[in-house]
């Protein structure tokens, strides 16, 4: 199933010329991310460990708007989740990313619990919904 997010466009996101800056737009996604990996009363220590971007097209700064992403899990691993993105703007996908996440503890990557497990598997395509 995936997951929709909405997330509002912030002044500080813009450029001189009105477009969202491509670092700005990441956080955007970032935020989505950090959503989906909570269970509502705390989100495990994660780390990014891959980030694949395409910019599809621009992301324009309107004041007061926010974008869609939404947000799937294509992998689970053993302690790593591989997440997929699309930001949508205007009924189009602006930007598309697939990252990468491990579960750590102590500086090292740790297995996922049983719990992080189910929790992860409920934004998989393969999951009933």
């Amino acid at each position: 199933m995936r997951h929709r997010h909405a997330v509002q466009l912030r002044w500080s996101d813009a450029d001189l010329y009105g477009h969202v800056n491509h670092a700005r737009a990441l956080s955007l996604l970032e935020d989505a991310r950090l959503v989906m990996g909570s269970d509502g009363t705390h989100a495990p220590p994660i780390i990014l460990a891959r980030l694949e971007v395409d910019y599809r097209r621009q992301l324009r700064y309107r004041a007061g708007e926010s974008v869609d992403v939404d947000s799937w899990v294509t992998r689970l691993g053993g302690s790593s989740v591989t997440v997929r993105q699309d930001l949508h703007q205007d009924g189009e996908v602006a930007i598309s990313v697939v990252a990468v996440l491990v579960h750590v503890e102590d500086d090292a990557s740790r297995p996922m619990t049983d719990a992080e497990r189910a929790h992860w598997a409920t934004f998989s395509d393969d999951a009933a919904g």
